[in-house]
């Protein structure tokens, strides 16, 4: 049997601010967060767990009167008449706020604490260990050692949502996360295989580095692309990528900073980096079992390495304790 869904959806663009809606927010992990957490998980061999919740923004009180025409169809015949919501609606400029209030006041009724660092990170201290909770939009996941409350939590959530339990965590905002006996291995296998198809370069043989060695791009060099969202397209993924490959960071800062007005050589550039993944498409993060938890940094800089502004290009890299976080 065929399943249709449909939603009703709000056409927020047409919003004023300061008239029908005030702050904005989004419930939005950070992805060093994730990372940090995803190491000591793997360092402390505990397990992961993933909830989804289904239509979240319906979830949520309205604070403001909000009024909509009503869908073509309701009614039988036209009316001038509105429909005023009750609930926040998908599309509205509130709803992601509206709904981060909802879960918040959730998890802080069951004794959790929100961290100043990231607002969508809640833990709880409990004689048995600490738990932590991460939630992106409606994604939530929960690592713990005290399995207990794991299910005690679970169980709140569903009195309070509609909730679906993914079991344990296997993929999650394009990560790849494959947890073993040794450990957490994080990647981006089939998100990278996409971007190397969508280039059409899967025929291409691969390349051992992502530039070529000595090579710094200059602004205004070679002639202007026709159409430039294929660059931005293609950079924007590439930026994406190094949450789980590094070792194209430089490579995809330096191709970033032609978005404005790319040209034909800095699409070639772009082209080679996308082949060096398809080369090493199976490379990732790995996160050991047993491993320390210091926090150690290490920065560095190319004094005037900017051949346009001459300016110096700073990079760092911070590690918790083998497991690199950010």
């Amino acid at each position: 049997m065929d399943r249709h869904k449909a939603h009703l959806v709000a056409l927020g663009n047409h919003q004023q601010y300061g008239v029908n809606y005030e702050e904005t927010f989004a419930p939005i992990v950070k992805m060093t967060t994730i990372r940090t957490i995803l190491a000591i998980t793997a360092s402390q061999h505990w397990c992961l767990h993933q909830v989804d919740v289904k239509n979240d923004f319906l979830h949520d009180d309205l604070n403001e009167d909000i009024y909509i025409r009503p869908p073509f169809g309701l009614f039988s015949t036209p009316t001038s008449a509105v429909c005023k919501l009750r609930r926040s609606l998908y599309g509205l400029k509130q709803a992601p706020r509206a709904w981060y209030e909802k879960f918040a006041s959730t998890f802080l009724d069951f004794d959790f604490l929100k961290s100043k660092y990231d607002a969508s990170l809640f833990l709880r201290t409990t004689v048995n260990g600490v738990v932590f909770l991460l939630v992106y939009v409606d994604d939530i996941v929960i690592t713990s050692t005290d399995l207990t409350l794991i299910d005690k939590l679970k169980q709140h959530l569903q009195n309070s949502f509609h909730m679906k339990d993914l079991g344990n965590l296997t993929y999650f905002l394009g990560l790849e996360i494959h947890a073993g006996s040794n450990g957490i291995f994080l990647s981006q296998h089939k998100y990278a295989m996409g971007l190397v198809v969508a280039a059409g370069l899967q025929d291409l043989p691969p390349l051992d580095t992502p530039m070529k060695i000595n090579i710094k791009l200059r602004k205004d060099e070679g002639d202007l692309l026709p159409d430039p969202t294929t660059y931005r397209t293609f950079v924007g993924s590439l930026i994406y990528l190094t949450n789980t490959r590094p070792d194209i960071s430089y490579a995809a800062q330096q191709v970033s900073q032609f978005m404005a007005s790319p040209r034909h050589l800095y699409m070639a550039a772009v082209r080679r980096i996308i082949r060096y993944v398809h080369g090493t498409i199976r490379r990732g993060l790995c996160y050991l079992v047993g491993t320390s938890l210091d926090l150690i940094a290490y920065s560095d800089a190319d004094y005037a390495g900017c051949s346009d502004t001459r300016r110096s290009t700073t990079s760092w890299c911070i590690f918790l304790g083998p497991a690199l976080i950010s």
